[in-house]
């Protein structure tokens, strides 16, 4: 779909607003001022400044406002380290990306979230916020996945619940060979979702050599959908790989403060002394049964708990 964006003073933006005003959309994203529609282009103006026109003719309707903005330039090119690292290309391609999160918390579950963005959805997701989780607050991560889960864009989204974890655990899974399942059912899901459509490619952010991957999928019977690629950092080049660790940690998020109102406490994320005091703090009150449902109890900090009663 052929696209256009503007960046625009607040005073224009204003102007452009009441020129719009009985083409106005009542639905608009979080962060935008307004959206309208025309015959030529859909129009959203965000406060940011940025202006996003797309459709059938976005330059016609664009041009009444200014000129195009000059594209930003990509990010600094990867070094390859293995067969699997994912051509350049496939950043600004319509593809699948693959992150999850809660993997090295004690308390909550591991959320894994695949998310498909196509070519012309990208500039749209930048102007959301989407980038990497790791720099924005979980508050704007809430945020922003709010504004995912309204856009046309599939995805799919998976939680392992701590009871199943510490299961698994028992039968002598690892961790690597869990996130290796539940990567693969989300994207197995997501692609039949999308069908008959194809991505370009599907990103995973590496969390393991690419032939430990398939060793684990082979250990349960699955082998690697075709043109998929492992990167580390993977979110801070792709924006499909962001917008699936912002699913994923929103996900957690929620999880984390329905475990909080169920234990009435405050729950802390991560793995620091302040977890295994709460974790001692909640075996005094409930039991150790307790934590098999909200804590991931062969982590270093159950036996740290433990000695503080």
């Amino acid at each position: 779909m052929p696209q256009v964006v503007l960046k625009l003073s607040k005073q224009k933006i204003t102007e452009m607003k009441e020129h719009y005003r009985n083409q106005l959309n009542p639905k608009t994203p979080q962060s935008a001022v307004f959206a309208a529609k025309t015959p030529n282009s859909s129009i959203t103006a965000y406060q940011s400044g940025k202006v996003l026109f797309q459709g059938k003719n976005p330059e016609a309707e664009a041009n009444k406002w200014g000129t195009a903005e000059p594209k930003a330039e990509s990010p600094a090119k990867p070094k390859k380290k293995h067969a699997y690292h994912p051509p350049e290309s496939l950043f600004t391609s319509s593809h699948i990306g693959s992150d999850e999160a809660g993997t090295g918390d004690y308390f909550g579950p591991i959320t894994v979230a695949a998310a498909y963005v196509r070519t012309d959805q990208i500039p749209l997701l930048k102007e959301l916020g989407v980038k990497d989780s790791k720099h924005l607050t979980d508050e704007k991560i809430l945020a922003i996945a709010k504004d995912l889960v309204h856009l046309e864009m599939p995805f799919s989204l998976l939680r392992l619940p701590n009871k199943k974890y510490n299961q698994l655990q028992r039968k002598g899974w690892s961790q690597g060979r869990m996130k290796t399942a539940l990567h693969h059912r989300a994207i197995e899901n997501l692609l039949a979702k999308i069908e008959p459509e194809q991505p370009e490619g599907i990103l995973i952010d590496q969390f393991s050599q690419p032939d430990i991957y398939q060793k684990h999928l082979a250990t349960d019977g699955n082998k690697l959908q075709q043109h998929v690629y492992f990167m580390t950092k993977a979110e801070s080049y792709s924006i499909a790989v962001a917008a699936g660790s912002i699913l994923a940690r929103a996900t957690f998020v929620k999880a984390m403060d329905d475990i909080a109102e169920k234990v009435g406490m405050e729950i802390p994320k991560g793995a620091s002394a302040k977890v295994d005091r709460t974790a001692a703090a909640i075996m005094k009150r409930y039991g150790r049964k307790k934590l098999e449902e909200i804590a991931k109890v062969h982590f270093a900090n159950t036996e740290k708990a433990t000695k503080y009663l």
